[in-house]
């Protein structure tokens, strides 16, 4: 496949650069590869930054990775996309993919908190054109979210592939930043008759719900109970 990902070893790490290294809490960031690739491995949802007209625009989408590779995907119409064309030398962009683990309450206002996992990436946004590639992507994004799902759906159609547009980002500017523990209250507040202390959050799903036109007999996967 044309550019395929690296394949670097499993415990290396991200190599820092100005970009990456945060200016504020910077104990909490790590450049861990494993780290960074559970993070983005977890998440459904990532916001992909980008500058058009001269204005910030942040979008909100679905994405998938493959080894050292990001890839989210769009209409053709769409603006950004277009902008990674083949012609152009690629979208300069910064995604971000978050979790809260928690809520931090503390003593007083100023140190109230979340306990969370972050990993920011920044790169140029490149447009897949390669048929393979293409495949592997599209794959990659319907198995991000529910694994198993591709092999267990119509693929696209030849109308449904022009009308979409993939593009990729390489992983090698990237960061993970962590926050765990309690509330960090000044010495001084710690006799204050205020609560203090973390509200865990966590992901759960409820009973799939079957559509009312699905077929008699089909019976509900097995990867849907994994999740």
């Amino acid at each position: 496949m044309p550019g395929s990902p690296q394949t670097p070893s499993p415990s290396a790490a991200y190599v820092p650069t100005d970009r990456t290294v945060p200016t504020r809490a910077a104990e909490k960031a790590s450049y861990d590869r494993d780290l960074v690739h559970a993070i983005l491995d977890e998440g459904y949802v990532c916001h992909l930054g980008f500058v058009r007209d001269g204005a910030p625009v942040v979008l909100p989408t679905l994405y998938g990775r493959v080894g050292e590779r990001l890839y989210v995907h769009g209409s053709t119409g769409s603006r950004p996309l277009r902008m990674t064309g083949a012609a152009d030398p690629g979208l300069p962009v910064c995604l971000t993919v978050t979790h809260v683990d928690g809520l931090v309450l503390a003593r007083s206002a100023f140190h109230h908190s979340i306990n969370y996992r972050s990993v920011v990436v920044h790169g140029t946004a490149h447009e897949v054109t390669d048929p393979e590639e293409r495949r592997v992507a599209l794959d990659a994004l319907v198995d991000h979210v529910v694994p198993g799902r591709s092999a267990d759906s119509r693929p696209a159609n030849k109308k449904e592939l022009a009308a979409t547009a993939v593009i990729r980002l390489d992983l090698d500017e990237v960061s993970a930043k962590v926050r765990t523990g309690g509330a960090n209250d000044e010495p001084e507040d710690l006799g204050l008759p205020h609560w203090a202390g973390v509200v865990p959050l966590r992901k759960g799903y409820d009973a799939p719900v079957a559509n009312a036109d699905l077929a008699p007999g089909i019976a509900l996967p097995g990867y849907l109970g994994t999740l």
